[in-house]
Formats: C-alpha cells, sequence, structure tokens
C-alpha cells in the first residue's frame, strides 16, 4: 500500500496520483516505524499515543508490579527495562515543548508510585507543590538560620 502525505498549507490537494500503475492515497496521518505522523506535524497526538502504549504495557504487566515478592529495585528496573522504551521509542528526535516533558514526567512519576506503591513519595509530591509559606513546605526544603556550634552534636 503507498500513501502520500501533503503539508498542511497543500492539502487543497485531495486526489490520488497514479505512477507506474501504483495508486498513492493522499492521507492525513499514518504510521511510519511506530511513529504517527500528520500533515500538520502534532507532536501532541504522538504524545498521546505513546502514553497511552504505555498505560497499556503498565497494565499488562500489572500482576509483577503490584507483587509483593519482588523488591522495589526489581520493580524500578522493571520499569526502565520494559515500560519506560515503550513509551520513549522515536522520543529521542521530537522537539518536545514544556507541556509535552511535564506529561511524560507525570505518566513516569505515577506509574512509579503505583509500582512501589510509596505513600512517602505521594505526599512528598503534594508538599513539594505547597505554597512556601507552609510549614511542610519549609521543614522539607528549609534550611536552618545560623551556624552550627563547634564539636560533636549532643
Amino acid at each position: 500500500k503507498y500513501m502520500l502525505l501533503f503539508r498542511h498549507q497543500n492539502a487543497g490537494q485531495n486526489h490520488d496520483i497514479k505512477i507506474q500503475n501504483r495508486c498513492f492515497e493522499n492521507v492525513a496521518q499514518f504510521r511510519y516505524l511506530g511513529a504517527m505522523i500528520t500533515d500538520r506535524n502534532l507532536i501532541q497526538e504522538e504524545i498521546k499515543r505513546r502514553l497511552n502504549s504505555g498505560n497499556a504495557c503498565y497494565h499488562s504487566i500489572q500482576n509483577l508490579s503490584s507483587s509483593r515478592l519482588l523488591s522495589k529495585n526489581i520493580k524500578i528496573r522493571i520499569y526502565k527495562t520494559i515500560i519506560l522504551p515503550v513509551v520513549l521509542y522515536g522520543c529521542e528526535t521530537l522537539s518536545l515543548t514544556l507541556r509535552e516533558e511535564h506529561r511524560l514526567r507525570v505518566f513516569e512519576n505515577r506509574v512509579i508510585i503505583r509500582m512501589i506503591k510509596s505513600r512517602r513519595l505521594r505526599w512528598a509530591g503534594h508538599v513539594a507543590r505547597m505554597e512556601e509559606t507552609m510549614n511542610a513546605y519549609g521543614i522539607l526544603v528549609g534550611k536552618p538560620e545560623g551556624k552550627r556550634p563547634q564539636g560533636r552534636p549532643m
């Protein structure tokens, strides 16, 4: 099957082309080497598709990730070797905006929190987003005033 993709500016040409008895179908998007290529060159659609693939991959190994027999280090290794390559395949060449980077980071944090079931990590995320005037935020990132006295603490 042969496909033809015009840039969005030239999209007025909606007819198929025939060369040497081969018909080239005019399409708005197609998949090439696992990446979705569109006439508008939309990266958001590709990121959304990658995140959906990553979610499907996570749910396919959920019995491993929810097992109490595996340590946290093994679960992180499973994440890095199975789920992360599915999400990031071909993303090295994309020019991501801050919004897309944020979406990828949110996906990574959610999957890791689900896999290691860490309530502390979830709580630390809440504290990190707090206002600077909150006591919990000050304790997490604050620095004590003054100097520490010389010698060993008692």
